[in-house]
């Protein structure tokens, strides 16, 4: 379907009237990590299947669910749960939630995922800061008619994944237990993992990371002027890079190995970000 300004408002407006505070940072929580919405202190929940207009995850390691809560001290909502391509959804209705959080009055967004490691540096476990993103699939989530309401028909995306939230994330990493890295992710659509011939491919145009989220999210943010911060952990290396193949499992066992570590991490981080008024 194709939305218009008033889909937003009605999702943004149902979410106001239920939710205890205008947050100030919202946090896309990826593939297995959502207990980090466990943490969070006087937490209240909104299922997505009670907002008007809003998309269902149809991921098993995902809630579905919005949570908001406090977290050193600043206003927090987690979303619980993201929307993908490879689930159904058209390129287009994947600008919702992001549009709808920057109703909401958010003034800057971290994004989370699980990714397979590209660099042959990186190890399971391990942590990389979004630099930059490369997405070679064609479509955008920004085609079709413009909406000026959230910004202009061409954007720059030159600093989408903000110099300035970057800074904060490595600045904490050096009190973390985790090993940082900062890099480049690649899209895929997915579900299925990418071929060793793909992996390879993404080594030579510069990739240090691939997974099937995040992009589209940070397009729509880049699109509206939310500042971004992106923040990958590598749950295996990808396709071809050991003689081994590819299992959810895996994802799964070292997100859980790592939850821990990785929650403090971005508690860290959101205790040091400044958010402008």
């Amino acid at each position: 379907m194709q939305y218009d300004f008033s889909h937003y408002q009605a999702a943004a407006e149902y979410i106001r009237a239920h939710a205890p505070f205008v947050p100030d940072l919202a946090i896309v929580l990826g593939s297995c990590l959502g207990p980090f919405a466990e943490t969070l202190e006087n937490p209240v929940a909104i299922d997505y299947a009670d907002i008007p207009n809003f998309l269902l995850t149809t991921v098993e390691s995902h809630a579905g669910k919005l949570v908001f809560g406090t977290v050193q001290g600043k206003r927090v909502v987690c979303m619980s749960g993201r929307f993908h391509f490879y689930e159904g959804y058209a390129y287009e209705q994947l600008v919702l939630p992001v549009r709808v959080l920057k109703l909401l009055g958010v003034r800057a967004l971290i994004l989370t995922n699980a990714a397979g490691a590209v660099n042959e540096q990186y190890r399971p476990g391990d942590v990389m800061i979004l630099s930059d993103h490369i997405k070679l699939t064609g479509a955008s989530p920004l085609r079709g008619p413009n909406l000026d309401a959230f910004g202009p028909r061409f954007f720059d995306m030159t600093q989408a994944y903000t110099p300035a939230l970057r800074a904060v994330a490595r600045e904490c990493a050096k009190r973390s237990s985790l090993t940082v890295h900062e890099g480049v992710y690649m899209f895929f659509t997915g579900p299925q993992f990418e071929t060793p011939a793909e992996i390879r491919a993404a080594r030579v145009l510069g990739a240090d990371a691939v997974g099937m989220s995040t992009v589209t999210e940070t397009l729509t943010a880049a699109h509206c002027g939310l500042p971004v911060l992106a923040l990958s952990v590598m749950t295996n290396m990808a396709a071809g890079v050991l003689e081994q193949p590819l299992s959810e499992q895996e994802v799964e066992e070292t997100a859980t190995r790592i939850a821990a570590p990785f929650s403090a991490y971005v508690k860290d981080i959101i205790a040091h970000i400044s958010l402008g008024k």
